[in-house]
């Protein structure tokens, strides 16, 4: 896909999100997680950033990164073509698995990089999977525990000074329901170029030629538009555009 230009942090933290091609599930079943947990422990090493908190959801992915050697592209590649690969193996499927290359948001305050710890363990609450301090494929428990691949450190200093409240410190803020909000609420509607909705728009509807679609009886056809009703980022002038269907009948 082509590359989307990116914002660079002053501080080098990143919230970042992957999720799956048209709101698809990219976690199955527990193995599914651990390889994610895997490969994400896999790019640390190699890439030498650090991991503030992360939550796999069923269909997508958080993570708060602190990207030290300006490589986040690579850090996400790598990553996704790794799990990808995986998962196309396993599950005998071919094409995409995520949507866009990836999404990134900058982190520039001390406020945000402790809100947003906070909003991606409750990632899980507000779906309505378990409690926040009850998920398994979140930091939260790296936090509790003092193990796991996230780096613990950074935020609980930024929390307290005294290394006997950290913990506690640390579950009395996550207590803290976090609203949804502008500087919270990650950007999913973005709009993706005729390129990426080409991509998706043939993994979708199953073709290899778009234009194939418009030799379709009119019943077929319809049936097929309605496919692409609602996929997250695509505009109905770009499906007219990429098809060749007047935008008349796509809205229709």
């Amino acid at each position: 896909m082509p590359r989307i230009a990116r914002r660079i942090s002053s501080t080098g933290v990143y919230h970042v999100m992957l999720r799956g091609i048209n709101k698809q599930d990219i976690f199955l079943d527990e193995h599914d997680m651990k390889k994610f947990l895997k490969e994400l422990k896999r790019t640390k090493e190699l890439y030498g950033y650090e991991l503030y908190s992360y939550c796999l959801m069923p269909n997508h992915v958080h993570l708060q990164i602190k990207d030290l050697k300006n490589c986040l592209g690579k850090i996400m590649q790598s990553l996704a073509i790794s799990y990808s690969t995986y998962f196309n193996l396993k599950y005998e499927r071919v094409g995409h698995l995520f949507q866009n290359r990836y999404l990134s948001k900058t982190v520039e305050t001390e406020r945000y990089l402790l809100e947003l710890q906070r909003y991606v363990h409750q990632n899980p609450e507000k779906a309505g999977i378990c409690k926040t301090e009850e998920y398994r494929w979140s930091s939260y428990q790296d936090y509790i525990k003092n193990r796991g691949i996230t780096d613990c450190e950074f935020i609980l200093n930024k929390l307290t000074d005294n290394e006997l409240d950290k913990i506690e410190k640390f579950i009395e803020y996550n207590k803290i329901k976090t609203e949804s909000s502008n500087l919270l609420e990650f950007e999913l509607l973005k709009r993706v170029s005729d390129d990426e909705a080409l991509i998706i728009i043939k993994e979708v509807l199953e073709i290899d030629n778009i234009k194939e679609i418009q030799k379709y009886n009119k019943k077929y056809r319809d049936k097929m538009l309605k496919k692409l009703n609602g996929i997250v980022g695509i505009s109905t002038s770009q499906i007219s555009r990429i098809t060749g269907i007047p935008r008349t009948i796509i809205k229709r």
